[in-house]
């Protein structure tokens, strides 16, 4: 089992990235085909069009598989497909009268957009609004079913239909404008290819529709706390879009400079802090219905077990991370961006990457037991914190007003997640892994100036890169190795051989 474990994890993880690298180029495609100003007016669809979706049903996905873990320990296999049915009656509840309001009172709802043009381009998407709130419940579906093959190759193949169509079509746009509607006509083809092909793949492996009515309160009284915590993070995410530039501005910046901070902050320096999130999501995605099951079967050992060695490899992922962004960050900028500024902030604020790592995991975890209202709370003490940081601040540190209430922000939440999963978990404790992974970057992130400060004087941005990222992680991993934060067990039992027929296992032999 835990073979299948690591297996599962390292092959979410791969399909993940190709599927975020694939994502990557299709943006430059996009800039430089249909320009800065139709990539604008898409964005600005998508990023409204996200908020519905994430309203609508971003916290199904996890209810559902955390439902059907709870079946498995129970041994109830029709509570699964009630479970999977629960979840779909209630996002075509929600998503349908939705999509509809919006589509006959599109002349009502144009204050959601910034630019007029808008509008007409978002009404392409609304379909899909419906169709991808079933898809996800599918997804949680997969999950439930530890199904994590199909889940990633229907993610990649989703994008990649999206890449292809999205290549063909604008490329015959005249416009801007109608290089957007092409390019979210092709994500409306990309949705409705997951939509088919979850939906085949689902009633081709026994899956069914059942009555969902024992699964409907125990799904709505957990989903909602989970999407009213992704709701409320989408709408701070535009509460910081208005007030930072506006703030700026109040303290004497002038408004391009300001909305070009804004920029070099949240668009280059604030993505990098999140490149963990591809490796902790994958690692989420494959434990949380593992530890769900153990949760509700009573197995505390096993929960306790679950607990630590996912909160530890978020720590590792992290200390991994930091001394890279902290050594590196300037190349890293001066290489994509050519902006010092984004390199200064990366390096200041390579140190939250820690704490947002166990943020990231421990809610996952939590949520995995069915401590959804606890994880939402938290939420909210974190946001209050940003936001007063975002108020208080910025007239006396700028923009790292931001990075400190990011911190705040992401300090929090992990403190208090960890708090009450020693209580949840029997005395599950990771302090002292928190600690060394503290003192290896630390160290790693020493070892880093030193080699980059050498490196800086003799080669160009992107040979730094390439020459001083695999020594600090070599460094990096000889350092966490000496402290015991790891061994090369989990490697060797990913690549470990299965059994050749007729052998028995290792544990049939010693009985």
């Amino acid at each position: 089992m835990k073979n299948d474990i690591y297996r599962s994890a390292a092959q979410v993880t791969v399909f993940s990235t190709v599927e975020k690298g694939l994502s990557f180029l299709y943006r430059i495609a996009l800039t430089r085909i249909i320009g800065a100003e139709g990539l604008g007016i898409y964005q600005i669809c998508l990023t409204v069009f996200a908020v519905f979706l994430t309203a609508a049903s971003s916290g199904v996905p996890v209810t559902v598989s955390r439902l059907m873990a709870k079946s498995d320990a129970t041994g109830d296999r029709e509570g699964k497909h009630a479970a999977v049915t629960a979840g779909i009656l209630c996002t075509l509840c929600v998503t349908v009268p939705a999509a509809l309001i919006l589509f006959f009172g599109k002349n009502a709802f144009g204050f959601l957009f910034s630019d007029g043009r808008c509008a007409d381009i978002f009404i392409i998407l609304l379909p899909g609004l419906v169709l991808t709130s079933v898809y996800s419940v599918i997804r949680g579906s997969f999950w439930g079913n530890k199904q994590f093959l199909p889940y990633s190759v229907i993610e990649l193949l989703e994008d990649a239909v999206m890449v292809i169509c999205g290549v063909i079509l604008i490329r015959g746009a005249g416009d801007p404008v109608t290089g957007a509607r092409y390019a979210t006509v092709a994500v409306l083809i990309s949705y409705v290819f997951s939509f088919c092909v979850s939906l085949g793949w689902y009633f081709s492996t026994g899956g069914r529709l059942k009555n969902p009515k024992s699964r409907l309160k125990p799904l709505i009284s957990s989903s909602v706390p989970i999407t009213a915590m992704r709701t409320s993070a989408s709408l701070l995410n535009s509460a910081v879009a208005f007030l930072l530039p506006a703030l700026l501005v109040s303290g004497g910046m002038g408004n391009s400079e300001a909305v070009s901070l804004y920029g070099v902050c949240l668009g280059m320096a604030v993505p990098m802090l999140f490149i963990p999130s591809s490796a902790i999501g994958s690692i989420a995605v494959v434990v949380a219905p593992e530890l769900s099951e153990n949760y509700y079967k009573g197995d505390t050992y096993a929960v306790k077990r679950d607990v630590e060695k996912s909160v530890c490899a978020a720590i590792l992922i992290a200390v991994a991370v930091v001394p890279l962004l902290f050594a590196l960050g300037g190349s890293i900028s001066e290489f994509l961006y050519s902006s010092e500024l984004c390199g200064q902030i990366v390096t200041v604020s390579a140190v939250i990457v820690l704490p947002m790592c166990v943020s990231m995991m421990t809610n996952t975890v939590l949520n995995s037991m069915n401590c959804e209202k606890k994880t939402l709370g938290y939420f909210c003490i974190g946001a209050a914190a940003m936001l007063a940081s975002i108020v208080f601040l910025t007239r006396f540190i700028g923009v790292y007003s931001y990075i400190l209430g990011l911190a705040a922000s992401n300090l929090s939440s992990a403190v208090l997640n960890l708090r009450l999963l020693k209580k949840k978990c029997g005395g599950a404790s990771v302090l002292k892994y928190v600690f060394k992974g503290l003192a290896a970057i630390a160290g790693a992130s020493l070892f880093g100036v030193l080699a980059t400060g050498i490196l800086n004087h003799f080669f160009s941005p992107f040979v730094r890169i390439i020459i001083g990222a695999p020594l600090i992680l070599a460094f990096t991993a000889a350092l966490c190795y000496l402290m015991k934060m790891f061994t090369f067990k989990p490697l060797k039992k990913l690549f470990k051989r299965k059994n050749i027929k007729g052998e028995k296992p290792a544990d049939a032999q010693k009985n």
